[in-house]
């Protein structure tokens, strides 16, 4: 099969925008991202990131072997587009049905009606033409159908035009017309028309209760990404969607910091290199890679003395991969912020708390230099997996697979930066916990409700917990006035919040961070606030824009619901708390400004008198 390349996307995009199973609006065509079996590994880069690794085994199985950064060709420039190597993701088709503008046909690619048109030197101008249309003197261009069928399974389908405007299945062949009567382009004025037997029928009778009892929408189980059906059937009613709609592709990711591991520099140095070092298996295989120029940065080390270390890296890695709590370790490496520990990766440097704040923070630590690596692990359509604590507690039924049978390695995403690290006094949230117990029933029964509206089991497992809730919002409003400050834009600005259930490490505290996928990470922006007294104007300043809200007295007044809507918020909406989507860990869920400040209507005893 010929390949032709089409488009250009953001290795970082590949993660959180165009992963495996998503579609890429292009200008002329819709492209889904095809499976893992798919991708040529020759191209693709190995990461080391042992922890992460660990996590993923825990999601999709000890057969994980390596985390791949996607193929991208460096050299692109210089490269032939006629006969050079095909570098880059595989993406197919979809969806398969199509409409020429000109006379408003509609028909799937295998019809042979319509022609692809390519274009090696210009991507973008990659089409399929209409090579008989009447309408038009050159064969035009013609566009993807806008609509298409998707499930909570996963799953996703072309939209059946032939049997939807003959109301079930016929022997009728068409051809069939898509056309607009009205002013408008919602589906109330789109009809589709049969020339063959002059059957019309709306597309308005596609969504809402006429499609929830129509049996043409119950879903056939279609898994496009991997060429094939899903084994065992799917028993969910199928929805129509817009292409490109937000809510069609949610990716389903782990993501770990690259922290120090050995206060030995020798042993962190093994763990940096493993990648390259894992491949060693005896010391004259260890003596070649010296000769090879392979162990720079162990050239101090003899080769019985890194021999020695790469076999106590083998023998500690099963004990490193039984816990794949990625949260605990970062949270130790932060709390106790030793400068000593340092690497290439990962530089800290404690400072004294916020002025006029002392008697709330335990540290404030400037994280000069960052890593993070992040793996995709599946996918979902139409519910968010953002509404779960955990990706382990998604059901299986929701995640969508990366390939058709076990995966042996996952994409993964590296980028580097810098962020501020603040470590609350642990004593000082219990305390203020215990004198708002009813606000933690309130957002207790919202959590029970919104798990129950969902049918999910066990509805008050997963609760992260009020000292949680105060936690993130704070954090929230701190980013806000860091985007004002720092110079970077809030969807730049991440959270990463570390706070115990009760159950596992005590913690109390949340990096802010920013990165990019350049080897030299981001600018220092963020890291320039750290100073005590800044940061203390910054503090204070956050928790003033806190106590009023453009939306008051609507916001203020705001309480979680415990009725199974969305509501798992108190005092807080787009105006004064809500990140945006790429910022928050938790979907803008446990929120609340009166857990912080004073507020109108404010039921609750605020941290911060």
């Amino acid at each position: 099969m010929a390949e032709h390349r089409v488009g250009d996307v953001r290795p970082t995009q590949l993660l959180h925008t165009y992963g495996v199973g998503a579609m890429v609006d292009l200008p002329n065509i819709a492209a889904m991202v095809m499976g893992l079996d798919d991708w040529k590994l020759q191209y693709a880069t190995p990461v080391g990131e042992e922890r992460l690794l660990a996590a993923v085994r825990g999601q999709l199985g000890p057969q994980v072997e390596r985390l791949m950064l996607p193929p991208v060709d460096l050299d692109e420039s210089s490269r032939d587009p006629l006969n050079g190597p095909r570098i880059g993701v595989p993406v197919a088709a979809f969806p398969q049905w199509y409409r020429c503008p000109w006379c408003d046909l509609v028909a799937p690619l295998s019809s042979g009606l319509f022609e692809l048109q390519s274009d090696p030197y210009r991507p973008d101008r990659v089409r399929y033409r209409h090579v008989s249309c009447n309408r038009s003197p050159n064969p035009p261009a013609v566009l993807p159908t806008r609509f298409q069928l998707a499930c909570k399974h996963g799953h996703v389908d072309d939209f059946p035009w032939l049997q939807y405007v003959h109301s079930g299945s016929t022997n009728c062949n068409g051809p069939l017309r898509l056309r607009k009567m009205g002013v408008g382009d919602e589906a109330a004025n789109l009809f589709v028309h049969c020339d063959s037997c002059g059957q019309t029928r709306s597309l308005v009778e596609a969504f809402g209760d006429t499609a929830k009892a129509d049996p043409l929408f119950a879903c056939r189980g279609r898994r496009p990404h991997l060429r094939d059906f899903e084994p065992g059937g799917c028993t969910e009613h199928a929805e129509t969607m817009l292409l490109g709609a937000s809510n069609s592709w949610f990716g389903i990711s782990l993501s770990a910091l690259s922290i120090p591991r050995h206060s030995d520099p020798l042993p962190q140095l093994v763990e940096d290199k493993w990648v390259m070092l894992q491949l060693v298996t005896s010391p004259e295989v260890l003596v070649a890679f010296r000769a090879a120029g392979n162990m720079r940065g162990l050239e101090e080390y003899n080769d019985a003395k890194v021999w020695e270390a790469i076999l106590a890296k083998r023998s500690d890695r099963a004990k490193q991969e039984a816990s794949t709590n990625l949260k605990e370790p970062e949270w130790q490496v932060f709390s106790t912020a030793d400068p000593t520990r340092n690497t290439v990766d990962f530089e800290l440097t404690p400072v004294a708390p916020p002025v006029g704040f002392e008697s709330f923070f335990e540290k404030v630590v400037r994280v000069e230099r960052l890593r993070e690596v992040r793996a995709l692990v599946g996918f979902t359509r139409i519910d968010s997996p953002g509404d779960y604590a955990d990706p382990s507690d998604i059901p299986p039924d929701m995640r969508a697979p990366l390939s058709r049978n076990a995966p042996t390695w996952v994409p993964v995403s590296e980028v580097r930066g810098e962020g501020l690290f603040l470590q609350f006094k642990r004593d000082v949230l219990l305390d203020w916990a215990a004198k708002n117990m009813g606000r933690k029933s309130e957002f207790l029964a919202a959590h029970a409700g919104w798990k129950m509206a969902r049918n999910m089991p066990n509805p008050t497992d997963g609760f992260p917990g009020l000292r949680f809730a105060l936690i993130h919002s704070f954090s929230h409003a701190l980013m806000r006035q860091l985007a004002l400050q720092s110079g970077y834009s809030a969807a730049s600005i991440r959270e990463r919040i570390y706070c115990d259930d009760g159950t596992g490490l005590p913690m109390a505290g949340l990096l802010l961070y920013t990165a990019a996928p350049d080897s030299e990470g981001t600018l220092g922006g963020l890291v320039s606030q750290a100073e005590p007294a800044r940061l203390g104007a910054l503090v204070r300043q956050a928790l003033d824009s806190m106590q009023l809200c453009t939306s008051d007295p609507l916001c203020g007044e705001h309480r979680p619901a415990n009725d199974g809507t969305a509501s798992l918020h108190g005092a807080a909406c787009h105006a004064c708390q809500f990140a945006p989507e790429t910022s928050c860990e938790r979907g803008n869920k446990y929120l609340d400004r009166s857990l912080l400040v004073q507020t109108l209507g404010n039921s609750a005893v605020p941290l911060f008198l």
